[in-house]
């Protein structure tokens, strides 16, 4: 195999984890809009969307070990054919967390919401951001983007906090709204996890390029 040939496979695996990275985002951002406008065609668009991304897992993952058992690549190439295994099941997982933001939207549609939604929002368009610069960090083998990227975890941490403690002030004042603030509650928790998997991928690139395995955030 030439390297030529190499080169090529390996821009289409990275082409393919874009494409699932933006199908990824995409579920969150319907998600949440979902949540926002009670939008029970949106939540089932999104659930439906999660087989999408469970293909997308089954496809790169297929390619990474064919070119790990046929093309014999270079240490340094199988590194990061390895990582790109990893990076597919911290996507599948945020996927995964859309679709649990999502199925929380259905049931609360009908509801009137005890307060209007401004910062999940904020937090769920950082963490589309984090996806898409974790990504290109990856495949830039950006380290110094790796860090930037993993700071606005701080940013989804900071404002699940904020929301935290706002609801737990509501849901004190009027027990009644326990049922509900408890669902935004899972829901800003879902984004704080896909923050999270965004870090791992800007970690994953570190351990590309450095050979070690470092906690960004």
């Amino acid at each position: 195999m030439t390297r030529n040939s190499f080169d090529l496979k390996l821009q289409q695996l990275h082409e393919d984890l874009m494409s699932m990275g933006e199908v990824v985002a995409k579920q969150i951002e319907d998600s949440i809009n979902a949540l926002k406008e009670q939008d029970e065609a949106l939540t089932d668009k999104v659930i439906e969307k999660d087989d999408i991304v469970d293909k997308f897992e089954e496809e790169i993952e297929d390619k990474c070990i064919k070119l790990m058992a046929t093309e014999q690549p270079l240490a340094g190439d199988l590194r990061r054919i390895f990582i790109a295994t990893k990076i597919i099941t911290d996507l599948e997982r945020m996927g995964d967390h859309a679709v649990d933001i999502a199925k929380i939207a259905k049931k609360l549609i009908g509801e009137n919401y005890i307060k209007e939604l401004i910062d999940i929002p904020k937090m769920a368009k950082i963490v589309e951001g984090m996806i898409k610069d974790s990504l290109e960090v990856y495949i830039n083998r950006d380290i110094s983007g790796a860090h930037e990227v993993s700071k606005k975890d701080d940013e989804v941490d900071k404002l699940y906090k904020n929301i935290f403690a706002e609801l737990l002030i509501v849901m004190r004042k009027d027990p009644t709204t326990i049922n509900q603030a408890s669902q935004f509650l899972f829901v800003c928790k879902f984004l704080e996890r896909m923050a999270d998997h965004a870090t791992n991928i800007c970690e994953w690139t570190v351990y590309l390029e450095c050979g070690e395995r470092l906690k960004l955030n």
